[in-house]
């Protein structure tokens, strides 16, 4: 026969070892269902096709080049967008193909684009300019000089959507604008 105290030692024991049974399946599952989230940006649920460019005084000292693209929604899924922390645009430069934050950009609005539909979407970089005066012979020189040194090094800008894990490539059509430029000179 066992004796009480020899049975509450094999009792406390028993009820250590459940605990911790218990204890290291709950945390090998909370970690197996954890588990890092999905490190890869969704590249095809969402494409981008440039549209225009505007540049506007903002002020005395600032101004704001806009860019504006068309989205195409290729999933079934309705998708929002709007400029919350969740959402990162970068620059990715010319030079090494890596990422910037150097330019402060944030979207114009929040968008909603529809399952399977087109929206639009603008993007805006404010910086330090003294707008020239319109009479001023080198105006219009001074205008483009600036959208030049904005984008001299970027190829494409590229938005992050963390929360919908969606990476979308807003492509850069400076070569365009710079063409149009010298065809109107």
């Amino acid at each position: 026969m066992v004796s009480r105290r020899n049975f509450f030692i094999i009792f406390s024991l028993a009820g250590v070892g459940v605990v911790l049974l218990v204890v290291l399946l709950t945390g090998a599952t909370a970690l197996r269902g954890r588990g890092e989230p999905s490190t890869s940006w969704n590249k095809e649920a969402i494409k981008a096709t440039y549209l225009a460019s505007q540049l506007k005084e903002t002020d005395k000292g600032h101004s704001t080049l806009t860019l504006s693209y068309d989205l195409e929604n290729n999933t079934d899924s309705d998708y929002r967008l709007d400029d919350s922390r969740q959402v990162v645009i970068q620059s990715r430069l010319k030079s090494d193909g890596s990422l910037s934050q150097q330019e402060p950009l944030r979207l114009s609005y929040p968008v909603f684009l529809p399952a399977k539909q087109h929206a639009r979407l603008a993007i805006e970089m404010t910086q330090p300019f003294a707008w020239p005066a319109e009479e001023d012979p080198a105006y219009v020189a001074k205008l483009r000089e600036f959208v030049k040194q904005r984008l001299a090094n970027v190829g494409e800008f590229v938005l992050f959507d963390q929360a919908g894990r969606a990476e979308i490539k807003l492509p850069g059509a400076w070569q365009q604008l710079q063409e149009a430029a010298r065809a109107s000179y």
